[in-house]
């Protein structure tokens, strides 16, 4: 029997969930409102048209700078759609991701074999390896880092197995911050990288898909190069380029993670793949003896969102598949939550939720102050 919870004092909101989605910058605001007050079909030959086009195709330019991309790049309504048309209409006669892909990698993917990680979430670079050993051209999909745990990829140790055997290599980068420290491995070893613009403080309903050579992609008709069909959100890639250009504060959340971390471990808890090298705004936790409903209620009941992991699967509250593949079993996979921080985010939100974490935990244990 799950033993009874402290009652936790109402305190005001805190959001912790960025890594589902985050607030759109005031610029970013400003940028779609600009576009809806001057909309016209990007398509269109007229002169209003050719602005709209103008202007698309500026606000291309500008999110391809951000990321450092040379190449193409296709505006998708999001990262779900750009993992399905690299993963769907690739060259590649074959099609595999990592067992710890975003369900809509999974989605995408079909009956596709999964490459197995090891218990610290990192793909297994000698099953790969022999998976792509028959010489079948593959496209190979992974995640910049794991929108559950955060565990990051060795992209360019995987790109060179992957290149070594004539196959192709999609990143899912929704959540990249756009900076070019992050960003140079992507675009140095990728073939194809998914984006999205609400996980950055764009609007939702537009994303990206890098693509390194059209080549690689069976075209479809219509908009986008040909790659796309549908009229052009303008408004939504004027959003999404002044997101990106507001930069994002990735040292301070490495700092406010390490607070977290520190916190949670000293309290009783447990830090999903601890030793890993993780991305600086996601990381998961487990409380042992309290399920992560039981948390997320009383968590939220004292004014902080956070998640049990990735926004598309937490609210069937099934059990991760991400942590399945990782060794945990279902028992503690029930106990984890995520936590994930946005621009907004500072030493007293966090300092905040440690407290009220550590509320639940005083349910259970005796724990270190």
């Amino acid at each position: 029997m799950e033993p009874a919870l402290p009652d936790i004092v109402p305190s005001p909101r805190v959001y912790l969930d960025h890594a589902a989605t985050t607030a759109m910058t005031p610029a970013a605001i400003a940028a779609v409102g600009e576009g809806m007050a001057a909309w016209a079909n990007p398509s269109s030959p007229h002169a209003e048209g050719r602005r709209a086009r103008a202007a698309l195709e500026a606000a291309r330019r500008s999110i391809a700078a951000a990321y450092g991309w040379r190449h193409e790049l296709l505006l998708t309504s999001g990262a779900s759609e750009s993992l399905d048309i690299a993963l769907g209409r690739s060259v590649a006669a074959r099609r595999l991701v990592s067992a710890v892909e975003h369900d809509a990698a999974m989605r995408a993917a079909g009956a596709a074999d999964r490459v197995p990680v090891g218990a610290d979430g990192v793909v297994d670079i000698d099953a790969l390896a022999d998976m792509l050993a028959d010489g079948v051209r593959t496209i190979v999909g992974v995640q910049w880092a794991n929108s559950e745990t955060g565990v990051r990829q060795p992209i360019a140790r995987i790109a060179g197995v992957v290149h070594g055997a004539g196959s192709l290599l999609l990143v899912d980068a929704a959540q990249m911050p756009a900076t070019a420290a992050l960003g140079d491995e992507l675009v140095e070893h990728s073939d194809f990288v998914a984006l999205s613009a609400h996980k950055r403080g764009g609007p939702p309903g537009i994303g990206a898909l890098l693509v390194r050579d059209l080549a690689m992609l069976h075209p479809s008709g219509g908009q986008e190069r040909g790659y796309r069909a549908g009229t052009e959100n303008l408004p939504a890639a004027l959003g999404y380029a002044a997101a990106l250009a507001a930069g994002e504060p990735v040292a301070r959340w490495a700092m406010l993670r390490d607070t977290l971390d520190d916190a949670v471990r000293r309290s009783g808890g447990i830090v999903v793949a601890d030793a890993s090298d993780r991305h600086p705004a996601i990381a998961s936790y487990r409380l042992p003896g309290v399920a992560a409903a039981a948390q997320l209620i009383r968590l939220d009941a004292a004014g902080f969102a956070v998640s049990a992991g990735s926004a598309c699967s937490s609210g069937s509250m099934k059990p991760s598949h991400v942590l399945g593949a990782m060794g945990w079993d279902e028992p503690a996979s029930r106990e984890v939550i995520r936590v994930s921080f946005g621009r907004t985010t500072g030493a007293a939100e966090v300092d905040g939720f440690i407290a009220a974490w550590r509320d639940v935990a005083r349910a259970t244990r005796t724990f270190a102050a």
